[in-house]
């Protein structure tokens, strides 16, 4: 897929003309871009939209670069998008530190490895250095905080923006669905194959029914997601051959359907028992798995955030150790810069590293530098992995490789030194600050056999408790993953085999464990998510049965008497939750 750079100039051609004599130096354009993609337009302009390309007031731009092409699919690249929100708000968007070119650099690294042209990226700088740009500053500043009342900074709300693209769907999401003929109706019943749907046969004279439509308004928000509400007018004449289908004779009538399946059809229905029949309707869907009734408040809920490293190493210390050359290399200088400016400035300030070559630099030194010296150039990558722009490149299949060898280092030397193992299972936990990764672990599985190895063989260091505790962490970003997925209503997608491996030196690390409360608490935690609401006739629960996991973590309480993970995860998960439906 090509990947294209559009450029604008907001001067309209003033820049080129009158820069010199204001500012001291020649400044071809105030420049604004855009990633062209599959024929949309994608830009920052107080949150990250699409546009058709060529549709705003900015008109054609003065110029198209093409970039180079991308293997990515569009599912990946809205996934990125998405993560990035947070980050590229109306709050947040400054005209020189944080504007529409640092979007598209961010993309650009994202898509290709690469950025966009640095003299547009460093156009705001040069401009704010000069003197005019400080005497101007202010007003500058307060033009674009007035934009932000209307939610848009360069004025594409006005031009016919569309947000970026979603799904179409006949009706707002979570709400009734409005049908009148045979065909909508089959393919809005196809979309609810997997779950249950309600059919609300009304007619325009009908007063009882035009009583209940505030309910079932309430109904279908209340349930989105979980049930499909629709609504069919027979007195409509292109209604009339589904009410023949159903033979409706009379109105209110209501239809179910469980699974595809029609499921119960009834006439005439009061607000509280049309409430009641659709609850019951759902719960026949999903019924309540066993663990919901257990007192774990620390499992109830999977709104539990994954476990990242962000501090900063005594950057000063750590070149000393690298040496003058080392030190010197311009990919060292710039992911120094990078994360010095991200925890000085803030991520608004940080321009990327660029990525493709700080995945070659990072390959480059497993290969060259001594073992003992090699953690200092992980955990600098450990740091930059925490911002999500930079974690979400390295999600992706190819850029994974660089991920995969450190993991593989590690796991194949086989005196690795502390600091190095350490760093490693920081840096593998700063992976799971982009959704993009957890997705793709779970799904293409090429990291997973390296980290589940990694977390394994840490659970073995007896002399550092930290090692442990970072193990217990990676183990704990990977069950929550798991547990997310297996809850977003799809199967759960860390293979079966995976999970006991995992659980089984888990187990062992837990009863091994008597010195670090810390370690302890991140390995019951990690078991708890693994474990809740997992099939009760799986082999999983079989593991920790023939295990006898109960027994293990209850007598965690010889160690460790006031935690109360440990009632939690072993009295209640695998006590009274191990026991079979």
């Amino acid at each position: 897929m090509d990947v294209h750079l559009l450029v604008y100039d907001l001067s309209r051609g003033m820049a080129r003309q009158m820069s010199m004599g204001l500012l001291g130096f020649q400044l071809d354009a105030i420049y604004h871009t855009s990633i062209l993609l599959r024929g949309r337009e994608y830009v920052y302009d107080g949150a990250i939209i699409s546009i058709a390309p060529g549709s705003s007031h900015l008109g054609q731009p003065m110029e198209k670069l093409h970039l180079g092409t991308t293997d990515l699919t569009m599912d990946i690249i809205e996934e990125y998008l998405d993560s990035v929100r947070s980050i590229f708000t109306l709050e947040a968007y400054d005209l020189f530190r944080h504007n529409c070119n640092n979007f598209t650099d961010s993309f650009a690294n994202f898509l290709l490895g690469k950025g966009i042209p640095s003299h547009i990226v460093n156009m705001p700088q040069a401009a704010m250095d000069s003197p005019l740009g400080q005497l101007l500053l202010p007003q500058l500043t307060q033009g674009v905080n007035a934009s932000r009342q209307n939610g848009s900074i360069l004025g594409l709300q006005q031009s016919g923006r569309a947000q970026p693209q979603a799904q179409a769907t006949s009706v707002p999401s979570g709400g009734v669905r409005n049908i009148s003929t045979s065909s909508e109706l089959t393919k809005v019943l196809e979309g609810a194959r997997n779950s249950c749907a309600v059919i609300f046969f009304t007619s325009a004279t009908c007063p009882p029914c035009k009583a209940l439509y505030p309910t079932y308004d309430q109904l279908a928000e209340e349930f989105q997601g979980k049930s499909t509400l629709i609504k069919i007018d027979i007195s409509q004449p292109q209604a009339r051959a589904v009410a023949s289908q159903f033979s409706i004779r009379a109105t209110p009538t209501f239809v179910t359907f469980l699974k595809g399946d029609q499921e119960n059809k009834w006439t005439g229905a009061s607000p509280h028992s049309l409430r009641e029949s659709i609850q019951l309707l759902v719960q026949m869907v999903s019924p309540p798995h066993p663990h919901a009734s257990l007192k774990v408040p620390s499992f109830f809920l999977a709104d539990a955030k994954p476990v990242l490293y962000s501090k900063i190493p005594p950057m000063t210390k750590l070149v000393a150790k690298m040496g003058d050359e080392l030190a010197a290399k311009s990919e060292v200088r710039a992911l120094k810069a990078y994360i010095e400016t991200r925890e000085f400035k803030g991520a608004l300030d940080a321009v990327l590293p660029d990525l493709s070559s700080l995945a070659e630099f990072v390959q480059q030194m497993l290969k060259e530098m001594p073992l003992e010296m090699l953690f200092i150039i992980v955990d600098l990558f450990r740091c930059a992995l925490v911002d999500q722009r930079i974690s979400g490149y390295f999600a992706e299949e190819q850029a994974q490789q660089t991920v995969h060898s450190v993991i593989d280092f590690v796991n194949r030397s086989g005196n690795c030194p502390y600091a190095l193992r350490l760093v490693t299972l920081q840096m593998a936990c700063n992976l799971f600050s982009t959704p993009l990764f957890s997705q793709e672990i779970l799904r293409s599985g090429g990291l997973l056999p390296p980290i589940t190895q990694l977390i394994s063989s840490s659970f073995l260091d007896e002399g550092h408790n930290s090692v442990r505790v970072a193990a217990s962490s990676l183990f704990f970003n990977l069950a929550l993953a798991n547990r997310n997925s297996r809850g977003n209503g799809s199967k759960s997608s860390l293979p079966e085999a995976d999970q006991v491996e995992l659980a089984a030196s888990l187990v062992e690390a837990i009863g091994q464990e008597e010195k670090s409360i810390e370690a302890l608490q991140g390995m019951l935690s990690a078991l708890g998510h693994l474990f809740y609401e997992a099939d009760l006739n799986g082999e999983l629960a079989d593991l920790l049965r023939a295990l006898d996991a109960e027994a293990t973590i209850v007598g965690k309480k010889k160690v460790f008497p006031n935690e109360r993970l440990i009632t939690e995860v072993g009295s209640e998960l695998l006590g009274k939750g191990l026991r079979k439906p």
